[in-house]
């Protein structure tokens, strides 16, 4: 039954409101001022509110005011001293809609439903935002993803430029991810680049963009990563593997917060947090010249390394569960378990390939065992390998 709260100072508006819409099949809160309303709003969650303008104590605007700082519930004011500019200012402020004293009830009664309904969607999208930032959940309580935790919750509202390290398969993107996550940047692009994957010769059209005709297949123009992740983070995976020439441009930008586009002659302003990861030994790449010295200096303002597996097989227990439940639920088919021979088999193995292959071998084991999934099983469809 979805919940309403009536904010009224009239004991009569309250009175037959709550009668209304109870026979609506409603169920009704009210409360008398906006302190009260403000408390109401602290305990429990409302699919709609309705709030009068003029109240004693503190009036419906201000009360809007706490109400979004709190919820993102749909807020419909009500009142009958209002002028249109009181109604324009409750819309901007993000009031869902405003309607008139005396009210009328069917209008009313639509413009509840159509708020419920943006309620709905609402919910809807946080709930698929839980989904996919599961996806990215950092699984372990080793001393190390301890330490990891803390220092992206330390980092993450500053704009410090991080240098992510560690070998392949070890979650360095994740790492990433949760960065921006938690930065003053969440609502804005995150931006991914394999610098690795691009050919040497494509990746400053990649990252800066390009003017028509500034090349042969440059048949039209197009913005580069920093541009499209603008007000955001722009993430470049693999940053050891970029060419000399890309690394005099990427500095150049981060000096100067501008960047051109190939081709182009007009410099263009970004505002763009930078963080790069990478396998390699970044200093060794710079004593073989493979690598600016200086650019290292500007990406690495803040450096996180993350441990291999191996580092970590305490977690090897929590991340073979995450997985096989995850897995489980994308192929549709009950939640399968391990026993703990099957943990200890686990914990065994030398993971050359990180959290990347463990959840491989999770899948595999998912297919081809039976629940639960044996050491047996492991040493069969793992060892065998």
């Amino acid at each position: 039954m979805a919940k309403i709260l009536v904010i009224d100072d009239e004991q009569s508006i309250r009175n037959t409101l709550r009668e209304i819409l109870e026979y609506e099949k409603f169920d009704v809160d009210d409360a008398r001022d906006g302190l009260e309303a403000l408390e109401l709003v602290d305990q429990k969650e409302y699919d709609v509110i309705l709030c009068d303008i003029k109240m004693p104590k503190m009036d419906g605007i201000e009360v809007l005011d706490h109400i979004l700082k709190k919820t993102e519930t749909p807020v419909i004011m009500i009142s009958g001293h209002g002028t249109i500019e009181t109604a324009v200012e409750a819309i901007k402020m993000g009031a869902y809609d405003y309607i008139a004293k005396p009210l009328d009830l069917n209008r009313l009664l639509i413009t509840i439903r159509n708020a419920m309904d943006k309620s709905t969607l609402i919910t809807e999208t946080r709930t698929l935002k839980r989904k996919v930032s599961g996806t990215y959940d950092m699984i372990g309580e080793s001393p190390a993803m301890k330490h990891i935790r803390e220092m992206i919750d330390k980092v993450a509202p500053t704009n410090a430029r991080v240098l992510i390290t560690g070998d392949n398969g070890t979650g360095k993107e994740l790492v990433a991810r949760w960065l921006h996550e938690k930065s003053q940047r969440a609502t804005a692009p995150f931006v991914e680049v394999n610098c690795a994957a691009i050919p040497s010769e494509l990746i400053e059209s990649k990252l800066f963009g390009h003017e028509k005709g500034s090349f042969t297949s440059a048949i039209k123009q197009r913005k580069g990563d920093f541009e499209q992740a603008n007000k955001g983070t722009l993430f470049l995976d693999e940053i050891g593997d970029m060419s000399l020439s890309a690394q005099a441009k990427v500095l150049r930008s981060l000096q100067e917060n501008k960047i051109m586009r190939v081709g182009g002659e007009k410099e263009i302003p970004v505002d763009v947090r930078i963080i790069t990861a990478t396998n390699k030994d970044i200093k060794e790449e710079i004593k073989k010249n493979k690598f600016r010295e200086d650019l290292y200096h500007r990406l690495s303002v803040i450096i996180i390394h993350v441990p291999t597996l191996n580092e970590r097989s305490e977690d090897i227990p929590l991340l073979a569960d995450h997985f096989i439940r995850q897995i489980c639920e994308e192929q549709g088919k009950p939640v399968m378990t391990f026993t703990d021979e099957a943990i200890s088999e686990l914990k065994k193995i030398t993971w050359t390939g990180n959290i990347r292959e463990l959840r491989n071998v999770v899948e595999r084991l998912t297919i081809l065992s039976d629940d639960p999934i044996t050491g047996e099983n492991v040493k069969t469809f793992v060892a065998s390998v």
